[in-house]
Formats: structure tokens, C-alpha cells, sequence
């Protein structure tokens, strides 16, 4: 199993970049990597971490994609830079999957023009993991397309099952599209239409049909579909009430000496809640529907929320996810409905 890691894109990088690999071959020993970075940055990294130097070819370029880089300025000016060549190396099958903390939308931008589209899919989603009351689920799309149609929704509903198969260890994942309510009438066409498909396709007794906002933490179905627009808005709004409470938390019990000594108390229970919600255990968004495997890690993580992405691609590439997309898609497509439902 062979991933190629851009080690420049990140805030740490390279560092964080080196230091998640380690951690990711204490679990995964099969593992080898193909890194593309700045030599004199990433060898004397290497040399410091002899277990990975030896799984490890490392290729070097001076280029790299900034953080604020637009996506279309980097997918022109981009060919030689870390970012561009790992994902290269996808394309000529070299590796089994590209892993990068880089600039999000250069990287989309990037694969999408390298790796193209598996058939069938319109458009690659963006997924990521959830924390729930009951486990983990997965959303997409988590901003790669703010416009959806029905198709897109169906095709979303696709990639999300094979991935919650491939990752989260589901043998039949329930899923929900997500809207302003769970009644059949709620919500434009477009999500009526793509209910309808679902409804009559073979994926049938996995949907639950309409989910609403209270049920992404809730846990109410293993996966849930929208279009990116939302399911960014919602990615935002669930990360910004995460720090809200950690903040309200951590004022209270610099409140006063009693308070102080209910955190002593309860430290350890504290540190579980903490352990639970730790973002570095959730990082790693995929990039679904491409003809490879292609994993965002977040830009500010540290080498064990690397670590976690590297993992991410491994899982995908050990279950064959695209060889799944592609034959559920087919399934699908093979079972339509003669009218969209009257509005």
C-alpha cells in the first residue's frame, strides 16, 4: 500500500507532514510513501525518523501551492509543485492515493483536472466525518458544489454509502437527505426528485428519507446528504459551537476556587468528553467520485490528526471505494422513476 504525501501543504508542514506518517505506520506497517517536498527541508526530517526514511522515496521540487492560492491561478502555475506532482502520481499509478493539508480548493481544483471524474459522476463531493450520540457518520457534500441537482444528490447518496461501507466498517449504512424538515413535502424539487429516485432504486431500504439538522449529531442515520452550500454552513456552524462550548466550559471553571476544585474532580471525565470530540480523530475529508483516491487533511492539524487522513486513504484503497462507487452507481442508474413528484 503505497500513498503519496504533499509535504508541503499544511501549516506545519513539513514537519506535521513526517511526524503523521510515523504515527500512520505504527498502524498500518504495510504502508510506503512517496513524498514530493523541499529535500532540504524533508531530509533532515527523514533522518530524524529512520522507520519512515526506510519506507519512504522521497522526490524533491522547491514548488509549492500557497494557502490563499485561487484554485484556477494554481491548477495554471501549479505543475511542479508538491501539491500537483503527489496527485501525478495517482494519475500514473504509482500510488494507491494522495494525502495533502494543502490549499483546499487548489487541491479539488487540481485532482479533478488530473484524475477526472469516475463515469457517472457528475461531480465530486467533499465528505467528512461527524461525531453522534451513537457513534460517527458521514456528510457530503461538505462545500465542493453549492448548486446540486437531483442526480447530484443521488450520486452523493452513492459515494456516501460505498464510503461508510469502506471506512466506518457498515455493512448497510442508513442515510438521509438532509432538509427543512422531515415531512414528504418539505423542500424544493430537487430533493423531492432525488427522494424519489432513492425511494425506487435499490438502496431503498437503507433511506430514511428527509432528516433535518438536530439529527447530524444526532445520530438518527449513518450518513447524510446535501448539496455543499449547506453542508459547509453546517460543517462551520457544528466546529464554531464545538469552540463555543469548550470556551464557556473553560471560563466556568476559572470562575472561582469551588469551581477550580470541581475541574480537579472531574478531570478525567472531562478529558473523555475532550478525547471524543477531538478534531485531529475526524480529520481526513474525502474527495469522492474521482478516478482515485484523494484525501484532505485539515491545514492546522498536527502529526497525529495526519496521522488519521493517512489512515483515511489506506482504508479506501485497501476496500477498493471506487470499484464500489462504480457498481452501485450502475444499480442506480439501472432503476429510475417515470415522473418527478408533483410540487
Amino acid at each position: 500500500m503505497k500513498i503519496s504525501l504533499d509535504a508541503m501543504g499544511g501549516d506545519r508542514a513539513p514537519a506535521m507532514v513526517i511526524q503523521g506518517a510515523g504515527i500512520a505506520l505504527k498502524r498500518f506497517p504495510q504502508a510506503r510513501f512517496l513524498i514530493f517536498g523541499d529535500e532540504t527541508q524533508v531530509r533532515p526530517l527523514l533522518k530524524e525518523m529512520p522507520a519512515v526514511d526506510a519506507v519512504s522515496e522521497l522526490r524533491h521540487t522547491p514548488d509549492l501551492v500557497s494557502g490563499d492560492a485561487k484554485p484556477s491561478i494554481a491548477l495554471r502555475s501549479s505543475r511542479n509543485s508538491s501539491m500537483r506532482l503527489a496527485i501525478d502520481a495517482v494519475r500514473n499509478g504509482e500510488v494507491d492515493g494522495v494525502v495533502s493539508a494543502g490549499n483546499t480548493g487548489a487541491l479539488m481544483a487540481i485532482a479533478k483536472f488530473v484524475l477526472k471524474t469516475i463515469p457517472g459522476i457528475d461531480r465530486p463531493a467533499i465528505a467528512g466525518f461527524f461525531p453522534t450520540l451513537v457513534g460517527e457518520s458521514v456528510m457530503l457534500d461538505l462545500g465542493a458544489n453549492v448548486e446540486c441537482d437531483a442526480n447530484n444528490l443521488v450520486q452523493f447518496a452513492v459515494m456516501g454509502d460505498a464510503f461508510a461501507r469502506t471506512v466506518l466498517g457498515v455493512r448497510l449504512p442508513s442515510f438521509g437527505l438532509l432538509n427543512v424538515g422531515s415531512e414528504e413535502l418539505k423542500g424544493h424539487d430537487e430533493l423531492r426528485t432525488a427522494a424519489a429516485i432513492l425511494r425506487a432504486g435499490p438502496l431503498a431500504d437503507q433511506f430514511q428519507g428527509f432528516v433535518e439538522g438536530n439529527d447530524i449529531t444526532g445520530g438518527r442515520t449513518d450518513i447524510i446528504v446535501t448539496d455543499g452550500f449547506t453542508g459547509n454552513i453546517a460543517l462551520k456552524t457544528a466546529e464554531g459551537t464545538a469552540r463555543l462550548y469548550s470556551e464557556f466550559l473553560r471560563g466556568a471553571f476559572k470562575s472561582s476556587l469551588p469551581a477550580k476544585l470541581g475541574y480537579v474532580l472531574a478531570k478525567h471525565a472531562i478529558q473523555k468528553v475532550r478525547d471524543r470530540t477531538d478534531p485531529r480523530r475526524y480529520n481526513g475529508a474525502m474527495f469522492l467520485g474521482l478516478n482515485g483516491i484523494v484525501v484532505k487533511s485539515h491545514g492546522g492539524t498536527d502529526g497525529i490528526g495526519f496521522a488519521n487522513a493517512v489512515g483515511v486513504a489506506i482504508d479506501m484503497a485497501t476496500n477498493a471505494i471506487n470499484d464500489r462507487i462504480r457498481d452501485e452507481l450502475a444499480q442506480v442508474n439501472a432503476v429510475k422513476p417515470t415522473e418527478a413528484p408533483a410540487g
